[in-house]
């Protein structure tokens, strides 16, 4: 799955370079920030080696990011984020919450159409985990794990004016840290509201 993204968004970078910025493409600012807030939706519920089955329930996620464009099609953004979800079992009690900060870099290629700038992006994070509750075999409970993985998507940029922009992104995640030979999956989709700001 991970080398079929890469391998999709290579194509579409290597196509979109040929593209020509429309005419009508505004000159904004190379730098950015973005501050954006959202919703956490992971893929995955999971099955503790004890065979506990837990419900791997929504959370929210938050970021702060700042980038450059390279040129009106590309830019890399690089953030720091804030995301967490709570995973319920199907046999009481014990509940765990996942709290994760992301670390991550980011290649957007764009699609510069003047207050319209659709966008699909991939990167590479580091994810420091921590896990929190009362499942009984303590398996993991209270450990901090960092792992890395890796992400895609896509968004569009409305163009208040060539300094402000509001916009939406969704992407995928996918990151599995472990402990004590138990994998967890953070695979899931973070879909956001983003504010930003060029200068």
């Amino acid at each position: 799955m991970m080398k079929t993204a890469f391998a999709l968004f290579l194509v579409l970078a290597v196509a979109l370079i040929g593209v020509p910025s429309p005419a009508s493409a505004v000159e904004y600012p190379a730098n950015y920030m973005v501050l954006k807030g959202g919703l956490y939706s992971p893929s995955n519920d999971f099955t503790l080696n004890n065979g506990n089955h837990f419900n791997h329930d929504d959370g929210f996620v938050a970021e702060i990011a700042g980038g450059h464009y390279f040129v009106p099609m590309f830019a890399m953004e690089m953030g720091i984020g804030y995301f967490e979800s709570k995973a319920s079992p199907a046999v009481p009690p014990g509940e765990t919450k996942f709290k994760v900060v992301p670390l991550t870099v980011t290649a957007k290629v764009l699609f510069p159409l003047g207050v319209i700038e659709p966008y699909g992006e991939f990167g590479i994070g580091g994810y420091i985990t921590k896990a929190e509750g009362s499942e009984t075999d303590n398996t993991f409970v209270g450990s901090t794990k960092a792992v890395f993985g890796l992400h895609a998507g896509g968004g569009v940029n409305f163009n208040v004016t060539p300094a402000v922009f509001l916009g939406v992104e969704g992407r995928y995640l996918w990151a599995r840290p472990s402990w004590g030979g138990q994998d967890i999956k953070l695979d899931g989709f973070t879909v956001t509201g983003n504010l930003g700001f060029r200068f």
